[in-house]
C-alpha cells in the first residue's frame, strides 16, 4: 500500500466541512504511512506519559516502548524526573523491565550497571579495553518536563519547551486543577483499530445520542460555538454532560474549585498526538493513545481526583464504580472502532461525506494532513500535438 494519497482524497477532506467527505482507508491501514506518522509526530511531539504520582518516590520507575523505541521514566535519589532509551550502551539490550522501585537498572546480559539517570556506573572486565571511559558513557536521554502533573517526554532534543507546546491547554484548561488532583484508578485498553481512530471517536459527539444512548448519551448537549478548533488537529470545547456515573448522579462533591459551576459542567480538550482528556465537576479524565502498528493501539485512561476525596472510607468502592463505568462506555466505542478498522483495508471502502455534527473530526484530519503531506502530486498531462 502506497504511502502517497490521491491528491483529490485529501482535498475531499479539507474542503469546506459542508462539503469533505472523510479520509482514505490507507491512512489508517498502511504500514508506510503509519512509518511516517512515528517519524513526524511521535518521534518529534511531546508525549505525554503518565503522572508524577507513579513516580512518587525516588527509585520508582516506569518502561514502556513507544513507536518502538524502549525508554525508562524514573525518578532519581535527589528526586528529579528523568527520562532515556531503556538500551545498554554495550549491546543494546533493554535493562529493565515493567515498574518498580530500584536503587540501580542492571543489564541481564552482561551485567553493566547504571545509575537512576541513566549514567554508567560499573561495567565488569572492560579495564583492558583501551580507551574505554565508564564517566563518558550513559544510556541515551530523552527530553522530559511536567505540566500539571502530567509527565512528558520527547526523543527530540531540539524541540521548543513544553510549555510552549502547552500555551493553549494553559490558557484554555489551567483552572481545571490538573496538578491539585491526584490518580484514582488506571485502566489499559488493547484495540484492534488505528490509533487515530481513538481521537477521532473521543471527540465525535455526533455518535453519543446513538451508540451511547443507554449510558450517557440522554444527558449530552454542546453548541456548534462552543467548538473551538485549534491548530494542529487540537480541541477545546465545553458543554453539558452528566458525572461519569451510572444514572449520571453525582457520587462525589463538586471539585472545590468549580464550585461555582453546575453539575452539567464538561469540557474535552485533544492535544495531538496522543491526548485526549475529559473534563467533568467531579474528575479528569485524561486519556493516552499510545499505536503499537498501523491496526493496533494501547489506551491508557486515568482518573483524577481531588485529595481530599481519598478521605473517604468508602472511596475504593466508589472508585470502582468510575473504573468499572467507563469501561462499559469504552467498550461501546470499541466495537464501532474495531469494526470501521476492517472496512479501512477493503478495497470495496469509499469515504463518506461528514456531516456538519463532525467538524472536530474535519479540524483533526485537516490538521493531520497539513503536516503528513501524503498527497502524491498529480499526473503530468501529455503536450498536444503541434
Amino acid at each position: 500500500m502506497s504511502d502517497r494519497i490521491p491528491a483529490g482524497a485529501v482535498d475531499a477532506v479539507r474542503a469546506p466541512v459542508a462539503r469533505a467527505h472523510h479520509a482514505p482507508g490507507a491512512i489508517y491501514a498502511s504500514p508506510e504511512i503509519f512509518a511516517r506518522e512515528a517519524e513526524v509526530y511521535f518521534r518529534h511531539d511531546w508525549l505525554c506519559v503518565g503522572r508524577v504520582e507513579e513516580l512518587a518516590e525516588p527509585g520508582d520507575y516506569f518502561t514502556m516502548r513507544i513507536v518502538g523505541e524502549p525508554i525508562i521514566v524514573s525518578r532519581t535519589r535527589d528526586g528529579t524526573l528523568n527520562a532515556c532509551y531503556n538500551m545498554c550502551v554495550h549491546r543494546g539490550v533493554e535493562v529493565a523491565q515493567g515498574k518498580g522501585n530500584t536503587r540501580s537498572f542492571k543489564c541481564p546480559y552482561h551485567g553493566w550497571v547504571y545509575g537512576l539517570d541513566g549514567q554508567l556506573t560499573g561495567a565488569a572486565y572492560m579495564k583492558e579495553s583501551e580507551g574505554f571511559d565508564l564517566k563518558a558513557c550513559r544510556m541515551r536521554p530523552l527530553r522530559i518536563d511536567v505540566w500539571r502533573g502530567c509527565i512528558f517526554v520527547n526523543f527530540d532534543l531540539e524541540a521548543a519547551p513544553l510549555a510552549d507546546r502547552m500555551a493553549v491547554f494553559e490558557a484554555d484548561f489551567a483552572h481545571l486543577g490538573f496538578e491539585k488532583c491526584r490518580m484514582g484508578n488506571r485502566i489499559e485498553l488493547d484495540l484492534a483499530c488505528n490509533w487515530k481512530f481513538v481521537h477521532e471517536n473521543l471527540m465525535d459527539f455526533y455518535h453519543v445520542g446513538v451508540l451511547h444512548a443507554g449510558s450517557f448519551g440522554a444527558k449530552f448537549a454542546w453548541k456548534d460555538e462552543a467548538v473551538k478548533a485549534k491548530t494542529d488537529g487540537g480541541l477545546t470545547i465545553y458543554y453539558d454532560a452528566a458525572p461519569p456515573t451510572p444514572g449520571g448522579e453525582p457520587l462525589l462533591p463538586k471539585m472545590p474549585w468549580l464550585e461555582d459551576k453546575p453539575h452539567s459542567f464538561a469540557c474535552t480538550g485533544y492535544l495531538a498526538p496522543n491526548l485526549t482528556f475529559f473534563g467533568r465537576i467531579d474528575c479528569l479524565r485524561p486519556m493516552i493513545a499510545w499505536p503499537e502498528s498501523e491496526s493496533r493501539t494501547r489506551m491508557v485512561i486515568y482518573h483524577l481526583f481531588p485529595e481530599a476525596v481519598f478521605e473517604r472510607p468508602d472511596i475504593e468502592e466508589v472508585l470502582k464504580v468510575y473504573a468499572d463505568y467507563q469501561v462499559l462506555v469504552l467498550e461501546e466505542d470499541r466495537m464501532m472502532i474495531e469494526s470501521m478498522q476492517l472496512a479501512m483495508s477493503s478495497p470495496a471502502y469509499r469515504p463518506g461525506r461528514m456531516s456538519a455534527l463532525e467538524t472536530p473530526l474535519h479540524n483533526f484530519l485537516t490538521g493531520y494532513f497539513e503536516r503528513m503531506d501524503l498527497a502524491a502530486p498529480e499526473a503530468a498531462q501529455p503536450e498536444a500535438a503541434p
